[in-house]
């Protein structure tokens, strides 16, 4: 199958460690949304609920097998991925005291769906939960926290160490009510059949087929919610719900579709759009503790030596777009780059300028054409892919092409996923796709280079202390302008000596109708990452198409 690594913007915010996904620009098909009205949605449909292969009532938002919560519990701030800029949310300001101490005050005007007051012994209650049961911290918060206290409307937490960057992590968690949690007795076990939370929405009625939630006439934001109830399916496979999204039957999903203006689109050309924008990058990843991969010249000749546009075009569809090589997500991330770098980091398709540059570096060809290392011997490596991932095998075919045209000999295996990893943590590799970046924690965009870190984060076996205080430097300063210039540092760094070569940025699938609503995140509107729920849902209004009773 395709490899679809894209977000699930059904089913949670926390997107916080994974390959994807982050900024600016993909694909979309062209046209402005037209002006919404202020009347009620009766509904809207999303696609799948979550809750695995046999879903049951579970609201429990720390349970993997939990269904949609991320519509009835909130964190304390809505970060917007596209901007990376904080939301005041259930706390209306925090600030940072020193580098261990982060004070959040929380919002005086919201309850809960029963009610009752929502307080600063709420997000106490929480954290300290989390730390009793460390099987529901799930973000790994008290790996750093030292305590979360409160006083009158504020909530302090305090660190072991200096933490600035763990700011994004503390920001997703998700709140719940202390009258209601404190009553059980096993939360991890516990499914929350009757959730009670602070959120837009809250269960109206759920079989294995289908889940529907209704409005929260509690919601403290009530009044820019413009839609009575959202309807979510149990999930087919990739073809059904392809055909689903083509019949009309989802205003919204996020999914991998082929040729999606044809299969999309056209079905109905005034309303079916999408927007595709760029996540985490998906980068040539070399072993660098093997010649000649620890040789900055031979991966700076790598980044002309791969056509991304035939990636792009043969591999994912024309839905993705080039990398930059200083390891952000460009346009979006464009402000934290060197103003010295061209073209935003982004490298043309140029073999000769490859050939140019390995033999200035001494890497000489034979009376065969082969490319010899600096040992003589020609250059031949193994290019491990998952199995299954059909995307990246083709993308891998491509740059076996291209490499062999410079005369290097590359041999594509496709082992199973999880034997790809074991073989990269032990560096018994040669090269393989890494990936990193895209999130709005740009100490975790580039802690991958932390030769401290184990070889499951860092397994192209990076080592450079420089890189390391640079780190170290970012997880401490509390200056945004201060962090901006060790962004830029290491953007720098990665532009210069090619730890790895970006080539494409994953996609965050979104499609989306404006029959019913309109105010959708798109290419003309970037207002946020379509996975941003709950800012969206306060954009959404009645489309001037919308008729009532469909």
């Amino acid at each position: 199958m395709t490899r679809q690594y894209g977000f699930t913007f059904l089913t949670s915010l926390l997107l916080l460690l994974v390959v994807i996904l982050s900024a600016c620009g993909g694909s979309q098909n062209n046209g402005k949304q037209p002006a919404g009205g202020q009347g009620m949605i009766d509904k809207l449909d999303g696609g799948g609920f979550g809750g695995g292969f046999n879903p049951q009532v579970n609201y429990n938002p720390f349970s993997p097998n939990a269904l949609v919560t991320s519509y009835i519990y909130e964190p304390l701030m809505a970060e917007n991925n596209y901007s990376c800029l904080v939301t005041p949310w259930l706390a209306s300001a925090y600030k940072w005291q020193d580098s261990k101490t982060l004070i959040f005050t929380m919002r005086e005007d919201v309850k809960w769906s029963d009610g009752q007051p929502f307080g600063p012994d709420d997000v106490v209650f929480t954290l300290n939960m989390l730390q009793k049961y460390p099987a529901l911290d799930t973000l790994g918060l008290w790996q750093y926290l030292s305590s979360v206290t409160s006083q009158n409307n504020q909530v302090t937490f305090k660190f072991k160490a200096p933490s600035v960057a763990i700011f994004e992590r503390v920001i997703q968690q998700a709140i719940v009510s202390k009258h209601a949690w404190e009553k059980v007795a096993d939360p991890v076990k516990f499914t929350d059949p009757n959730p009670v939370g602070t959120g837009p929405f809250m269960p109206e009625s759920f079989n294995q087929e289908q889940l529907v939630l209704k409005r929260n006439t509690n919601y403290w934001q009530a009044n820019q919610i413009k839609v009575e109830h959202l309807v979510f399916h149990k999930a087919g496979g990739n073809e059904v719900e392809n055909l689903k999204l083509a019949r009309g039957e989802y205003d919204w999903n996020g999914m991998f579709v082929p040729s999606i203006d044809q299969a999309y689109v056209a079905r109905d050309p005034k309303h079916n759009r999408y927007w595709f924008p760029s996540g985490g990058e998906i980068s040539l990843g070399m072993n660098l503790t093997r010649a000649p991969f620890n040789d900055p010249a031979f991966r700076r000749a790598m980044a002309y030596a791969i056509n991304r546009d035939d990636i792009s075009k043969k591999a994912e569809f024309g839905y993705v777009k080039s990398a930059s090589q200083t390891g952000l997500s460009v346009p979006a991330q464009a402000s934290f780059l060197p103003s010295n770098i061209p073209n935003q980091g982004i490298f043309p398709f140029d073999q000769k300028q490859s050939l140019d540059i390995l033999e200035k570096a001494g890497y000489k060809k034979n009376a065969g054409g082969k490319l010899l290392g600096k040992d003589g011997k020609p250059l031949e490596f193994t290019f491990l892919v998952e199995n299954g991932w059909t995307d990246w095998i083709q993308a891998a075919q491509i740059i076996q092409a291209n490499l062999g045209a410079l005369g290097i000999t590359v041999n594509v295996q496709t082992p199973a996923p999880e034997i790809v990893s074991s073989r990269r943590e032990a560096a018994d590799y040669d090269m393989a796709f890494s990936v990193h970046g895209g999130s709005c924690n740009m100490y975790e965009n580039y802690y991958y280079l932390d030769s401290r870190q184990p070889t499951s984060v860092n397994y192209i076996h990076h080592k450079n202390p420089s890189v390391d205080k640079m780190l170290d430097q970012l997880q401490q300063a509390l200056d945004p302008a201060v962090q901006k210039q060790i962004v830029a540092q290491l953007a720098q760094y990665s532009y210069e000596q090619f730890p790895d070569v970006p080539l494409w940025y994953g996609a965050n699938w979104f499609e989306f109708s404006t029959k019913d609503a309109v105010g959708w995140p798109d290419a003309s509107n970037p207002y946020v990452k379509p996975g941003d729920i709950l800012i969206v849902l306060t954009h959404l209004r009645q489309s001037p198409d919308y008729k009532p009773g469909k």
